[in-house]
């Protein structure tokens, strides 16, 4: 009895290359990073923890309605806080800063300054808006 053969097909003419290049493709898209804007990262506290804040481990900054940063009633600039902010935790880990917002503020310059809080990896950052003040 003879057995019929096997009739070989190219790679071309098979499906195997669609099967290849369907895995090629899926194993592209799991070793590529995908790129997600998470927003702001930052550590929060557990909600039943309590931790005390020493008034010397707070650097207390403001901004303004025109969006400028106050430090000790003096104007200053994001270069300044910065390095307040830098010089201050290397003294003391466990710096704390506090940011107090005028409602009409510009949200950007908000956002300024939690990036260079995160920036400078501080551990303790809050914010308040100022009260008083109606937004517009």
């Amino acid at each position: 009895m003879k057995l019929k053969g096997r009739i070989r097909r190219s790679f071309n003419d098979s499906g195997a290359s669609s099967d290849i290049a369907f895995l090629l493709i899926i194993y592209f898209i799991v070793i590529a990073g995908f790129n997600v804007n998470k927003g702001f990262l930052m550590n929060l506290p557990a909600k039943d923890s309590t931790r005390l804040i020493l008034r010397e481990d707070l650097l207390r900054f403001e901004l303004n309605a025109l969006g400028e940063i106050v430090y000790q009633d003096q104007i200053r600039d994001g270069a300044f806080a910065a390095g307040e902010i830098r010089s201050a935790a290397a003294a003391n880990p466990n710096i704390a800063v506090l940011l107090t917002i005028d409602p009409r503020s510009p949200w950007q310059r908000v956002v300024s300054f939690v990036e260079l809080a995160q920036d400078l990896k501080i551990d303790s950052f809050s914010f308040t808006l100022k009260k008083g003040n109606a937004a517009p």
